[in-house]
């Protein structure tokens, strides 16, 4: 993608979630944290076939194990990421998520916690990307036409 489909992206959209209300939502507590990556998306606005870029660590085995993430859409990514925290010896699995996605069909799994609910439309910032970019938006922005 070049500079001109980031500004036509950005262009197409509106800030849903400012800045402000996300700073203000954070908790800052003192944890022990590892990272995962299990991606559908790779740079586009649809969901495709999942593929692990960072698998748990073995660390999980009898420790209650809480997943953070940007966005529960139809949370089948998060629902991948817990049957694997379990099968690998979880004690429990506990979900947070920036935001989730309100959609009409049930989903796998619902998050622990939540920030924000969104509407059924693709949102980026505060994360979140949009075809690779606006990751670093300081708000949430969902698009007002297909890109």
């Amino acid at each position: 993608m070049n500079r001109e489909e980031a500004l036509h992206i950005f262009q197409h959209s509106e800030e849903i979630v400012s800045a402000q209300v996300v700073d203000e939502s954070i908790v800052r507590i003192a944890v022990e944290f590892d990272y995962i990556h299990l991606t559908r998306y790779r740079n586009m606005t649809q969901g495709g076939e999942m593929q692990w870029r960072v698998a748990p660590a073995e660390s999980v085995k009898d420790r209650v194990v809480l997943v953070l993430d940007d966005i529960l859409d139809e949370g089948q990514t998060m629902a991948a990421i817990r049957d694997r925290i379990l099968e690998m010896g979880a004690k429990r699995f506990i979900s947070a998520v920036l935001c989730e996605k309100v959609l009409q069909q049930a989903k796998p799994l619902r998050p622990d916690f939540c920030g924000f609910t969104v509407a059924d439309r693709y949102v980026f910032g505060c994360g979140m990307d949009a075809k690779g970019y606006w990751r670093n938006l300081p708000a949430i922005r969902a698009l007002t036409t297909q890109v």
